[in-house]
């Protein structure tokens, strides 16, 4: 198939680029390459690809790798209203898988603007186009975040979503009910995937466990909020993708929340994590002791999240396979190598 991946210099795109293409696939990779966190990380990445750095510094300028013929990538912002639609005209994808977006629940409450801009207009031209150059199916990124405070756990996807506590979650709870809305207008499928706390190497440097290692190698100390009382469903980025491409490769799937070609579903282990025992789990893989910093609770957070992935399980033979202790090591272990380097 030819696939569109939005996204595809950030941490999940990456990986599902590299992924599709293994798979045979012809892949066309967007990214905007903003400088929310490092942008080297997300050119080294495209680097992996096969794209060179000065190809991509250029906006709306197509490259192909010099690794896989079948893999191309072009510098676009989602909110350019003139140039996607160019794009969709000339490519004729038969897929979209849409995982760019403006990330992070606390830069959300200082940046308002480019989750707008980002999320909801951005998320909208993606709608658009599908629409308009006739895509048979849009796979695109929610959050584990649209649960917010919801007390029962395991989460399931016939909760209630209707009091976000971040803007960030506000926004992704947003794209789901706007997909809904073009599935029901438009007739093609989408699929929402609500994704809990992805980890792994060539991660995002403002996730928590990212800080955490370069903090604990640099012998500087880790702030823990809420006191560590905190728990959170990690999820390896291997397992994340297997989701992904099984989603991409099989098709739409109903679900119980299934109505007018618009399916949601929760991916993650299934499987909360004591924030406490992922520290020590990092300790453990480099050697060393954190200095911890015990803080209060921050804006926008939330004590636990817990996936319940029986559908996707059902539906797609998802199934994580990766360990706590074997996903740190992996990513303890690129983190080492990648800034020794």
């Amino acid at each position: 198939m030819k696939i569109l991946i939005t996204g595809a210099a950030g941490f999940i795109g990456f990986f599902v680029s590299k992924s599709l293409l293994e798979q045979g696939h012809t892949v066309i990779g967007l990214d905007n390459i903003n400088d929310y966190y490092d942008i080297n990380l997300k050119y080294n990445r495209l680097h992996e690809l096969g794209i060179k750095k000065s190809d991509a510094e250029i906006f709306n300028k197509f490259s192909t790798s010099t690794k896989n013929s079948k893999f191309s990538f072009i510098r676009l912002d989602l909110a350019d209203r003139e140039n996607l639609p160019k794009l969709f005209d000339s490519q004729s994808f038969e897929i979209v898988c849409n995982l760019a977006a403006q990330a992070g629940v606390r830069y959300s409450i200082e940046n308002p603007e480019a989750y707008v801009d980002s999320n909801i207009v951005g998320f909208l031209n993606v709608l658009e186009c599908c629409r308009n150059y006739k895509i048979e199916h849009l796979v695109y990124a929610s959050s584990s975040s649209v649960y917010g405070l919801n007390k029962k756990v395991p989460f399931n996807t016939t909760d209630p979503v209707d009091q976000p506590v971040s803007l960030y979650a506000a926004t992704k709870k947003s794209n789901e009910l706007m997909a809904h809305t073009y599935s029901h207008l438009y007739g093609f499928k989408t699929t929402g995937l609500r994704f809990f706390t992805v980890y792994g190497p060539w991660g995002r440097p403002d996730m928590a466990y990212f800080s955490f290692t370069k903090n604990i190698i640099s012998d500087k100390p880790i702030n823990v909020y809420n006191n560590g009382d905190l728990a959170r469903d990690f999820t390896y980025i291997d397992d994340i993708v297997f989701g992904i491409i099984q989603i991409i490769e099989k098709g739409f799937t109903p679900n119980t929340l299934t109505q007018c070609n618009s399916s949601l579903y929760n991916i993650g282990r299934g499987t909360p994590i004591k924030l406490m025992d992922f520290i020590k789990t990092i300790e453990s893989n480099i050697q060393k002791t954190a200095v911890l910093k015990m803080m209060p609770m921050q804006k926008g957070d939330v004590y636990e999240t817990w996936a319940d992935t029986t559908e996707l399980a059902n539906n797609y033979g998802y199934k994580p396979k990766t360990n706590l202790n074997e996903g740190v090591k992996n990513f303890t272990e690129w983190y080492l190598q990648y800034y020794s380097n």
